[in-house]
């Protein structure tokens, strides 16, 4: 047969690498932030100003520089900014480049499209920009994982489209008969995140022309979704992909075969078959129902053997080679990223267990956890990749392989500098949450006991976090380095013969499997198949059987300046420390009963879009936070934190108190509520919404000016020196805020509850 010339696509996969590269840095140093500002609260006010004269600081002693900044670099923005910048900013990038780079060899053709390569690129970059500044901005759905607002995902959906025809279109004008391992799961990934991202982010804006939206989903429901898909997440971003790259750069890196066909196989289809279950293992112990729970333990633990069989397929490929790892930084960064591939697939299910789950969940373990897969396994298969890419792309050696290996034991170090001390922070904080005393009392009444002992815990985790991006700085150098010292080829010259048309059917011999391997399209099809099924058997009986939601007949609906005071809650990623679910134990029911003693029941978040139970409790839960404190309270305490829980590490949030509340839009979200999401709002009631807004907001300031006279003393003293300029602390989103956290868990009395435990 005629041999064919062509060529490959560098310039795609070099434009994804430097991509991977200024992202991950990005993303690195968002991570450091947020670890910093988790025992040095007062970072925002070092740089921007303060007027607490035991702080010191870049500028003058008040506040309006902090004002000025809007929230922009309050913890709960840096967090999500930190986790998009990880996930889909450095870790999809670094896919994209491997995926692009090793398609084409494995295929031996061309991408189909170098225009659809380049639409995917600037794509997803401005995807990236975009997200930075809406995040900024407090632009967010407060969704972990998914907390862009509804045009990006809009964009996400079409960038993902684009990028999913040019590989099948790809694969399908192959030279090559049979897809290689990688392929399968670079075709998994993209038939689940397409269903998964779809489902999870069904919103209605508020209005085309504004960034507001409010899930499809509410409550029980919309905690159910979005852990089907956060937990998926993990599994089809962080986890599939990376596995696609490691079929492919550890054996070319290592010169050795994949160490079993079979094993591939198994690990691929019960793995994707597997994970897509797992997802209510992070709601143990809520409102979900309880077969839902029970589902997610029992095929969490079933995950241990596929994704085991992965790490062993990978680390025993290098049977025979392991002569090399002494030497070459590239299989060093792999090893370690397998082993830490197996480490957090186990401790992930263990986790999912009921009884290491009422311990561990909710602290930090569990960041622990995930920054074990994150740092060590998606970072280092990364890193690994990038410096195997550089010199076979640059035509030339690694600039310093001294410094490669300098990054991978920086990298390594800071791996357990991080890991280790939240393990260890984790245990305390679930022991000390369920201590008690002979007589039944908390051992630990005040929640800042637990946060001030874990403190050391948290600054040996910053130190490992520094260690881990001075290995990333020198890896940036070493990359720059070498690309000056190379000559890059952006059209790589290549031949082989076309492939011939046979016929469909199986050959007599051929195992199916091998025949699989040939029909692209059904192999996506049957893809779809295996991750589709776990999805609809768990999240379509929760969304259409009335039974899983008990209605309680005395949870009403928000008021409009609650409503207003819940969407600054969701703006200021307050869900990243505070959770909104109280689980049915005794340490939490006593810890967080407010005015009644009552676990969380599903029938109290029918009209939470989204629903706010969070994923760690740096503070305490909130859900029965409605009149624990007076309002006085919460405005010093969102003033200064620090003046009413001595040693707390909750920033400060002066902007809600400076700002007036847009109450612009505040009766078209009553009416979306009502007329698309059918919430019990009587026409009367939203004809007089600003009255009710008023009413409620006057009878709060009312309570804090009671409550506090040196607060009702300054507003006399400004009303007086501004005059007609004064607005009156009525008008103030700080109020609004109050609102809504005085509603809390006031819906319910013990008398009226006639729901059952999940238990």
């Amino acid at each position: 047969m005629e041999t064919q010339k062509f060529s490959y696509d560098n310039g795609i996969v070099r434009a994804f690498l430097y991509a991977t590269v200024v992202f991950g840095l990005v993303g690195f140093l968002l991570g450091l932030t947020a670890a910093l500002m988790l025992f040095y609260p007062e970072l925002p006010e070092y740089f921007l100003g303060t007027d607490d004269v035991t702080i010191k600081s870049l500028q003058s002693g008040n506040l309006q520089g902090l004002i000025n900044s809007q929230g922009a670099f309050g913890f709960g923005r840096i967090r999500m900014l930190h986790t998009s910048a990880v996930i889909f900013a450095f870790v999809c990038n670094g896919f994209f480049a491997g995926a692009y780079y090793s398609l084409q060899r494995l295929l031996k053709t061309r991408m189909w499209s170098d225009t659809l390569s380049w639409i995917h690129f600037w794509g997803w970059q401005l995807m990236i920009v975009a997200v930075v500044i809406t995040f900024f901005m407090g632009i967010n759905t407060s969704k972990e994982y998914a907390e862009h607002e509804w045009p990006i995902d809009i964009l996400i959906t079409v960038i993902w489209v684009v990028f999913g025809i040019n590989m099948m279109m790809t694969i399908l004008n192959r030279r090559v008969r049979h897809l290689y391992v990688a392929i399968w799961f670079y075709l998994g990934t993209w038939v689940a995140i397409a269903m998964l991202h779809i489902f999870n982010n069904l919103e209605v804006p508020l209005s085309f022309t504004g960034w507001k939206s409010y899930s499809a989903y509410a409550g029980v429901k919309d905690a159910l979704v979005q852990w089907w898909y956060g937990h998926n997440a993990v599994a089809f971003v962080l986890t599939t992909p990376i596995l696609g790259l490691m079929y492919y750069f550890l054996p070319k890196a290592a010169d050795r075969p994949v160490f079993s066909y079979k094993l591939s196989i198994i690990h691929f289809w019960s793995l994707i078959f597997v994970y897509i279950w797992a997802g209510p293992h992070h709601l143990q112990y809520t409102a979900i129902p309880g077969w839902a729970q029970a589902l997610g333990t029992g095929f969490s633990i079933m995950l241990i053997a596929p994704s085991w069989g992965g790490m062993l397929n990978g680390l025993l490929t290098l049977r025979g080679a392991w002569d090399k790892v002494r030497e070459n930084p590239v299989l060093k960064f792999f090893v370690v990223a397998v082993t830490c591939y197996g480490m957090a697939t186990f401790e992930g299910p263990i986790l999912a267990t009921k009884t290491l789950n009422k311990i561990g969940h909710f602290t930090d373990w569990v960041i622990g956890h995930v920054h074990v897969g994150a740092l060590g396994w998606n970072g280092f298969i990364t890193f690994g990749m990038i410096y195997y890419l550089l010199p076979i792309m640059w035509r030339t050696k690694l600039w310093s392989v001294k410094l490669a290996n300098w990054h991978f034991w920086l990298g390594t170090l800071g791996i357990i500098f991080y890991a280790v001390p939240l393990y260890i922070a984790g245990f305390t904080q679930g022991l000390m949450w369920k201590q008690f005393n002979p007589d039944g009392t908390l051992v630990y009444k005040n929640w800042l006991d637990t946060v001030t002992a874990i403190i050391p815990y948290y600054q040996m985790r910053f130190v490992g976090g520094l260690l881990y991006i001075s290995g990333a700085i020198l890896m940036v150098v070493n990359v720059i380095a070498t690309v000056r010292s190379g000559s890059f080829q952006k059209e790589v010259p290549a031949e082989a013969p076309a492939l011939a048309n046979i016929s469909k059917q199986r050959k007599e011999g051929e195992g199916w499997h091998l025949w699989l391997e040939r029909m692209p399209v059904l192999m996506t099809v049957l893809s779809f198949v295996a991750v589709a099924i776990g999805g609809f058997i768990e999240i379509v009986p929760t969304l259409t059987i009335k039974d899983n939601v008990p209605t309680i007949a005395a949870v009403k609906p928000y008021s409009p300046l609650e409503l207003e005071g819940r969407d600054l809650y969701i703006r200021e990623g307050c869900n990243s420390c505070h959770t909104q679910v109280i689980r049915p134990f005794r340490d939490e029911v006593v810890r967080f009963n407010g005015k009644n003693g009552q676990y969380s029941k599903a029938g109290e978040f029918v009209y939470d879009r989204p629903f706010l139970w969070g994923s760690k409790r740096t503070g305490p839960d909130l859900h029965r936070q409605g009149g624990k404190n007076p309002s006085s309270w919460h405005y010093k305490h969102m003033l200064n934190p620090r003046v009413t829980s001595a040693g707390s590490v909750m920033p400060r949030y002066p902007w809600l108190i400076a700002n007036d509340l847009d109450r612009s839009k505040m009766v078209a979200k009553l009416e979306l509520m009502k007329n698309v999401f059918d919430v019990p709002y009587t026409k009367a009631e939203i004809d007089s919404a600003n009255q009710w807004a008023d009413n409620q907001a006057a009878h709060i300031v009312k309570q804090i000016y009671a409550e506090a006279a040196d607060v009702k003393k300054a507003y006399d003293e400004k009303k007086a020196a501004e005059g007609a300029n004064f607005t009156p602390l009525e008008k103030k989103e700080i109020v609004a805020l109050i609102a809504y956290l005085q509603r809390l868990g006031t819906d319910i009395k013990t008398t009226e509850i006639k729901t059952a435990s999940t238990n």
